[in-house]
């Protein structure tokens, strides 16, 4: 239990760390910014409180937005995402998620690619539809949104196989 809170407590760190200085300062070819801190929601145990695991969702939002002054937009992304993530385990993962037999480590990579990928493009939507707020823009924010999510699916699944591969 200790060494499960140690390790989620540096995750979070190192994920916000790298993606305050050198990710929100990345700006691929004019509006391409991955997002790769989402992972530490997508690896959070899936055992743990749905309660706890909403509420580290709001915080981890709540930083992003403290020191990237956007004004609440990841927090309410993070939140949606933790409010859907059984489904799209459910969906991923179908009857092992119902027995919690399931550690993103430990799955093969075609299912570790779809939930990463649903997650990704489901923060980005909500992201990015309320950073323009405006039903005009539509075209631009499903591009940015789709655009982004590839470069952050790939990040996302490069940290998870290099890091994951060394706890095993």
């Amino acid at each position: 239990m200790k060494n499960s809170v140690s390790v989620n407590i540096a995750r979070f760190i190192a994920l916000m760390i790298v993606q305050i200085y050198i990710f929100n300062n990345v700006n691929l070819f004019g509006y391409i910014n991955p997002y790769p801190y989402i992972l530490f929601l997508l690896v959070f145990p899936f055992t743990a409180n749905r309660a706890l695991y909403i509420f580290i969702a709001f915080l981890t939002g709540l930083t992003m937005d403290m020191f990237g002054n956007s004004g609440g937009v990841h927090a309410a992304a993070c939140l949606f995402l933790a409010y859907l993530r059984p489904v799209a385990l459910r969906f991923s993962f179908g009857v092992s998620y119902e027995y919690n037999a399931i550690k993103l480590s430990k799955v093969s990579f075609y299912e570790r690619f779809i939930f990463i990928s649903i997650m990704v493009l489901i923060h980005h939507l909500v992201l990015f539809l309320l950073e323009v707020f405006n039903i005009s823009n539509i075209l631009y924010t499903l591009n940015k949104t789709l655009i982004t999510s590839i470069f952050t699916i790939i990040l996302c699944l490069t940290i998870n196989i290099l890091f994951s591969s060394r706890n095993e």
